[in-house]
């Protein structure tokens, strides 16, 4: 099923269920104009309500052409919903004030916790790929010979192929019987090896000619969970990079639609960052583009194959690539460096051929190219307040 019918016919799903919706008032007019010769979807358009007064009332999104009614998150002051813009068009949407209801589970579809279960890791997922990493007892626990720990600040990947949340029901399966998540039963499985390779996006620092990286998270803070994002904060130790003295903090979210998770990562002891892919056996295919901020890795993996990438939000600080190789386990990364100054977003993400989004590293590396063009072209949001 290709994604303009899977889009299809989850509004329709979310039309039906609301086509029943109490009377309403609108509050806020937004016109939405897409600028490129491209059709656009899975984008997520963020409005601020800080001024209106919901008065333990809620908000929904309208097409105002259609009538369709879209999903919708409220996330702080803003908002969140994704529309369907054609190339070189704009559509306006009302928001209305409405009843509140209470939120549809099965809606939520981008979701993260943090995991005491298994040790302590955090997890997170949309309806197209999932991630986790690894926090202090497991650190802990390699530090004191413990068995069963883990010591990286690395980003790994889990390898769904369903449309619905596992994060649960794999981590379940996993106290049932060890491992058991390593086992594809139709869902995907967590065959991704990241040891203290930089998974898919990890970050590092290079001292002379080898890479500095940080522990496992030291703290974490869920901000939320729902139909359109999932969001939340990781707090890391202070580390060394050759004398300098590294604090971080990453904001990650995870959009519906997209293979890609943003990182926004606070940073001080120094003015250039790397964002790492692990390269695994070291036997796949690295591409890179200056110009569109973005790398990417494809490679053989185990019966399929698998796409990771990262593209930068700030083109303008792109410093250089480096297929980094070296003979010490898990630590051969490609890596993409850029100037620093408090903070760097990027998207990292992958793409694996058994879940169907994409068959070749072409499709894949075109993913990467539109997203970029995307990230620096975003939807123009205009808004009007009708009433408070």
């Amino acid at each position: 099923m290709n994604c303009k019918l899977k889009k299809s016919i989850f509004l329709i799903f979310i039309l039906l269920c609301f086509s029943c919706a109490e009377k309403s008032s609108e509050v806020l007019s937004v016109r939405v104009k897409n600028n490129l010769d491209l059709d656009r979807a899975f984008e997520t358009v963020e409005v601020d309500i800080t001024d209106l007064d919901l008065n333990r009332k809620s908000l929904e999104v309208v097409n105002s052409e259609t009538k369709a009614v879209l999903i919708s998150q409220i996330v702080d002051n803003f908002i969140l919903f994704q529309p369907e813009i054609s190339a070189n068009s704009e559509v306006t949407f009302k928001i209305n004030l409405v009843e509140k209801k209470d939120i549809d589970s099965s809606l939520i579809r981008c979701y993260s916790r943090f995991v005491p279960e298994r040790t302590d890791d955090y997890a997170w997922e949309n309806n197209r790929v999932a991630f986790r990493t690894f926090g202090p007892v497991a650190q802990k626990m390699i530090e004191d010979g413990v068995k069963g720990g883990t010591l990286t600040s690395g980003i790994d990947a889990w390898l769904k192929r369903v449309e619905y949340p596992i994060i649960n029901k794999w981590y379940a399966r996993g106290v049932i019987e060890k491992g058991a998540y390593h086992k594809d039963i139709g869902e995907g499985l967590d065959n991704f090896h990241v040891g203290v390779s930089r998974g898919v996006g990890g970050i590092s620092v290079k001292t002379d000619s080898t890479y500095a990286v940080s522990k496992n998270f030291t703290a974490w803070k869920t901000i939320t969970t729902g139909p359109i994002r999932t969001s939340f904060i990781l707090n890391y130790e202070d580390w060394d990079a050759g004398g300098k003295v590294i604090q971080e903090r990453k904001h990650i979210s995870l959009d519906y639609g997209q293979n890609l998770t943003r990182f926004i990562v606070e940073l001080s002891g120094t003015d250039n960052i790397s964002v790492g892919l692990t390269s695994h056996k070291k036997d796949g295919e690295v591409t890179t583009n200056k110009v569109e901020g973005w790398m990417s890795y494809w490679e053989p993996f185990d019966d399929s194959e698998l796409g990771q990438g990262v593209v930068l939000k700030d083109k303008n600080g792109l410093v250089t690539f480096d297929n980094y190789v070296s003979d010490k386990k898990d630590e051969s990364n490609l890596y993409v460096q850029s100037n620093v100054s408090g903070s760097i977003e990027y998207y990292a993400g992958f793409g694996w051929k058994k879940s169907g989004h994409y068959q070749t590293k072409d499709d894949w590396n075109n993913y990467l190219s539109r997203f970029s063009k995307c990230l620096d072209n975003p939807l123009e949001v205009n808004v009007v307040t009708l009433s408070k």
